[in-house]
């Protein structure tokens, strides 16, 4: 799915403390997450778009290498059906991201930072789901330049953009009026672009060519597409948390998922790695156009122990 339309857990302390932790989320290891055998298939369902369904294959790839049975549900839908169908028990598992499902479950939520939204989710998801544990692996809204503006003009972080508003400024139309929009840029750090331009495909292609073109000089990319790290841009740093966290993290209807599955769920958002995904990604929507399940295939042989 295109970038257009991707627009459209209290974490456990560990391995080792897992039925602990899974209990103090009200789901008991014992009644919900079973014994932890691995007799039980767990599923896995994606969204609708590329990056979450590499997501599931590694979480089935590396289940497998544990001696799990695992199957992919991919391409459920948007977040109202994925997240129906775990309430549903049609799937067990399905990878999200913090910010948008804290926000999805309430939408007057204002946790920004990654701890603030992981204590949030614990009283904001149905009973029967919980969250295992976040991966560093971030996919988020970013402020991002070419290496040439950010070296001319200093620019490393969004705070340095208030300094320069002569500055064109691109982004999906719905930036004009969000939050975390140009609202957002000028509330945390004080800057009006000197011209705001609608592109209308969700940070894609059009978006990184009228970046490259100079036509402007600041857009909204999300921070694992491949065109950053192809053309040598720059992620501005937001200490202000304008964008709020977004990290890969497992949502799981404990009924279907046992503890020891949990166990190697987490071990895999433990190695996850914002870098990890741009290069997934770039594998399977760039030149090479390799199968999802090959990519995920790979990095769980490369990064996760048998």
């Amino acid at each position: 799915m295109t970038s257009l339309n991707r627009r459209r857990f209290f974490g456990l302390a560990g391995v080792s403390a897992s039925a602990l932790a899974l209990s103090a989320c009200g789901i008991s290891g014992e009644t919900a997450f079973g014994s932890g055998s691995t007799d039980g298939t767990v599923v896995i369902g994606s969204a609708d778009f590329t990056e979450s369904q590499i997501i599931v294959e590694i979480y089935a790839a590396a289940l497998k290498k544990r001696g799990f049975t695992a199957e992919t549900r991919p391409a459920i839908g948007a977040r109202e059906a994925f997240i129906g169908a775990l309430e549903e028990g049609a799937v067990g598992v399905v990878p999200d991201y913090t910010g948008n499902l804290l926000l999805f479950l309430d939408t007057s939520a204002t946790a920004v930072t990654a701890e603030e939204i992981l204590s949030s989710l614990k009283d904001a998801l149905p009973e029967e789901l919980s969250v295992l544990e976040p991966a560093p692996a971030e996919n988020k809204d970013s402020m991002v330049v070419t290496s040439e503006t950010a070296s001319s003009l200093g620019l490393r972080s969004m705070a340095d953009l208030s300094a320069h508003p002569e500055l064109k400024l691109g982004a999906p139309p719905e930036f004009a009026e969000r939050s975390y929009g140009l609202p957002g840029l000028k509330s945390k750090y004080g800057f009006e672009p000197a011209e705001f331009s609608p592109i209308n495909d969700g940070g894609g292609p059009l978006t990184v060519q009228a970046l490259l073109d100079d036509d402007v000089q600041v857009v909204d990319l999300f921070s694992t597409d491949p065109a950053i790290s192809r053309n040598n841009l720059v992620i501005l740093e937001d200490p202000g948390n304008n964008f709020i966290a977004q990290q890969v993290v497992p949502v799981v209807n404990g009924k279907l998922v046992s503890v020891a599955a949990a166990d190697v769920l987490n071990e895999v958002s433990a190695l996850l790695t914002t870098e990890d995904l741009v290069a997934l990604n770039d594998r399977v929507s760039g030149e090479e156009k390799a199968n999802v399940a090959t990519a995920a295939g790979d990095w769980v042989e490369e990064k996760f122990p048998s």
